[in-house]
């Protein structure tokens, strides 16, 4: 007895779009530059000395980078020198910002997300891939979705075999 059995994939039949947000994931280095290494005694930042430091660092060292400029102790720093450190660092990082890593990296997905034409997905149905092994911040899922909830036809959550609906345009 020769039965052939045809398999037909569904969810390629289904016309989903899959759109992974870890494709948007900064291309250049995130590097931190904390200022607490310029305190005196982690608590004070002196003037004369950090104009000193200011002036004589090497900041080629953040050549292509993009920084984040943050102060991990509770120290009240002046923002001139935030300015001084971001004033000698532009000439060299592709980008500066400040806050922690994590703040900076859902700054880069929030800007890569507004430079995407959404028309492409204009009445499309489409899957905004959940699981992955590069971390994309709940803010770029939010992002994302807003901007797409004005042109999709529905948007769902996951993997083509197993989505959560998240959207679905009323006629």
């Amino acid at each position: 007895m020769d039965i052939q059995e045809n398999f037909v994939n569904k969810v390629a039949q289904s016309g989903l779009i899959t759109v992974d947000l870890a494709k948007y994931y900064p291309q250049e280095e995130i590097q931190v530059y904390d200022i607490k290494d310029n305190l005196f005694h982690g608590l004070i930042l002196k003037e004369k000395d950090f104009r000193d430091f200011v002036k004589d660092h090497d900041w080629s060292q953040y050549t292509g980078k993009q920084i984040a400029i943050t102060c991990s102790t509770e120290a009240i720093v002046p923002t001139w020198a935030y300015m001084l450190l971001a004033n000698r660092l532009a000439p060299f990082a592709a980008g500066i910002h400040f806050g922690t890593k994590e703040e900076v990296l859902t700054q880069l997905y929030v800007q890569a997300i507004q430079a995407i034409d959404f028309m492409q997905y204009q009445d499309e149905r489409i899957v905004v891939k959940g699981c992955g092994d590069i971390f994309v911040p709940e803010q770029a899922f939010v992002a994302f979705t807003s901007r797409l909830s004005a042109v999709a036809k529905s948007i769902m959550y996951g993997e083509p075999c197993s989505t959560v609906p998240v959207f679905k345009r009323k006629n």
